[in-house]
């Protein structure tokens, strides 16, 4: 089954060049493209814009557990996408729910023959067309006949003009060690057996390097590099009440082969077991309504879903009559010139930024998935909602892109993602006097004990029924969306003393919450993730990935609700499990 592959999420290292002669797979796409809007079919619709995309990588993938290798495959393969648009700017078949409709026996190919044979390529490519061309003027048909029986609130185009861009890199591929990481694995997944605590556990390795090569009817011609490897390690265990608990980390990386040495990644691991030993023997949580510290990581993963995660727009399509389309909404929609921040907070979400402080940014890209050149976009002004990442896709108030079409979304349009979302305080105070406040309010509210939130499960690796759950609570608290779970949750008493708490889940959360912040730190905390689209991003919920970053400090939040869900509990396992040394 194919796993996810990079879509335009990384930045590209200096000292690439230009191609100096014709890439054979742009020039086949090209010249098919040029024959395809000559298209003329007596009594049809004519093409007004033809897209074409290839993505062309390699990937290696291999997991372990307990020391045993599960799988290891290495896989190079060519994934085209056609889109063909009829009618005009202003009303074409997209936007509409059958705009994703493809008729036809599927004789064509999934998949672009490895090989630079140019005629074997635009033959894919010419089949790929019909199909599409064939889709789209049944669904413009279907939309004209819907239309007659829908009354729309507002009358938007269908697709925004934009600049022809021509960028063109070249970078060579690295040959991937697949032994040397079949043997780290190997070995990093042995440690867990130091931690009887642990029932189960994995880690998994990736590496995709691929070229992301863009071509369509106005002009544009794109062909970028893509790199990426991430180690994933994930881990679970049971409480003596039968609770399940667990923990899991991803470090990223920008290069396939990531020089790294065994020691750092032998202390996530040990982390991640550590964590998961501690969760199992801790005291559950209780109900708890109050202030909440979220401190470093926690506090980018927070902004990431309440605000980086929301900061895109949906328009909904034209549907039939009493058949409408069950889109979940952004919580920031309707919201512009809104106060969503404290006043001496800002936004800016920015691809153009490479990296911060020496540090590499996951979420620098130099051209989305429309072929559009991204630009710094500023979200929030002194706490003001001012505006939203948009692709070509007009949403109410917005015409134009700014770049953000990052993955394939639905009704023919792109999903609008965040890049590197930097988040600002013009007002700090010390992490250490974050602390201090949040103790103070308890003392004042005579509250027992506050809480520090330390980490979040996002991108989530949740089950899909713990997912069910808490979308669930999601809408029974008044949230369209749910948040993901916290992983490190700590109590702590008017004294300073803290301790390890297991269990709880947010109740009600969404970006109102945010308006209300108290303070924030004076330390900013990278987080980078791969978002795929999907509820929480939850890993492996999509065949398609582009990295993000959050830059943000440590914030504390003032009346938060968490709870402790009633839910079945599985019984501790009978039989004691084999010795660490034979498994």
């Amino acid at each position: 089954m194919r796993r996810g592959w990079l879509c335009l999420g990384l930045a590209l290292a200096p000292g690439f060049l230009a191609a100096q002669k014709p890439d054979p797979v742009l020039r086949a796409m090209r010249e098919e493209l040029d024959r395809s809007r000559a298209l003329r079919v007596v009594n049809l619709d004519t093409p007004y814009y033809i897209e074409y995309v290839l993505e062309d990588a390699e990937q290696f993938s291999a997991s372990a557990t307990l020391g045993g290798l599960v799988s290891s495959r290495s896989n190079r393969y060519r994934v085209p996408r056609v889109q063909v648009r009829v009618g005009d700017y202003k009303f074409d078949n997209t936007n509409f729910i059958y705009a994703d409709y493809a008729p036809g026996a599927r004789f064509d190919a999934e998949q672009v023959p490895l090989d630079d044979d140019i005629g074997a390529i635009r033959h894919s490519f010419w089949l790929l067309t019909d199909r599409g061309y064939k889709g789209a003027v049944e669904a413009l048909a279907a939309k004209r006949a819907a239309l007659r029986n829908v009354t729309q609130s507002e009358t938007l185009n269908d697709f925004a003009r934009a600049e022809p861009v021509r960028l063109i890199r070249r970078q060579p591929r690295i040959k991937l060690d697949a032994a040397l990481w079949e043997g780290r694995l190997r070995s990093l997944s042995a440690v867990f057996r130091e931690y009887p605590r642990v029932f189960g556990s994995s880690v998994e390795f990736d590496a995709i390097q691929s070229d992301f090569c863009f071509a369509n009817s106005e002009g544009s011609e794109i062909k970028l590099p893509e790199r990426i490897a991430w180690l994933r390690v994930r881990a679970w265990g049971q409480a003596a009440d039968g609770m399940l608990v667990r923990d899991a980390a991803t470090l990223h990386w920008r290069e396939p082969s990531p020089a790294v040495s065994s020691a750092e990644l032998e202390r996530a691991v040990r982390a991640v077991a550590g964590h998961v030993t501690a969760l199992a023997s801790a005291p559950a949580g209780e109900a708890y309504s109050g202030p909440v510290l979220l401190e470093g990581a926690a506090a980018a993963q927070l902004f990431a879903e309440l605000l980086g995660r929301q900061a895109r727009v949906s328009r909904r399509p034209v549907s039939l009559p009493n058949r409408p389309v069950p889109l979940p909404a952004s919580e920031l929609e309707g919201r512009l010139g809104a106060r969503v921040l404290p006043e001496w907070m800002d936004v800016v979400d920015d691809p153009t930024q490479p990296e911060w402080r020496g540090r590499p940014l996951l979420g620098s890209f130099e051209a989305d998935q429309e072929g559009v050149a991204p630009k710094p976009v500023s979200l929030v002004e002194a706490g003001v909602l001012k505006g939203f990442l948009l692709t070509r896709q007009p949403v109410h108030g917005f015409e134009g892109s700014n770049g953000r079409a990052r993955l394939p979304g639905p009704f023919g349009a792109r999903l609008a993602c965040p890049s590197n979302l930097f988040v600002r305080a013009r007002e700090t105070v010390s992490e250490a006097e974050l602390k201090n406040r949040l103790i103070g309010i308890c003392r004042q509210r005579g509250k027992p004990f506050g809480l520090i939130v330390r980490k979040m499960d996002f991108p989530s690796t949740a089950s899909m029924e713990e997912l069910r759950r808490l979308a669930a609570g999601a809408q029974g608290g008044g949230n369209s969306q749910p948040v993901s779970a916290p992983l490190a949750v700590w109590r702590v008493t008017p004294d300073g003393k803290e301790e390890l708490v297991r269990g709880l889940r947010f109740r009600g959360l969404g970006t109102r919450a945010l308006k209300d912040l108290l303070a924030a730190g004076d330390a900013l905390h990278v987080f980078d993730y791969l978002e795929n689209g999907a509820p929480m991003a939850l890993v492996g919920a999509g065949n398609f990935l582009t990295g993000a970053a959050v830059i943000a400090p440590s914030v504390l939040a003032d009346d938060l609700d968490l709870e402790l869900p009633s839910e079945e509990r599985a019984k501790l396992p009978i039989v004691p499990p084999p010795p660490a040394a034979a498994r």
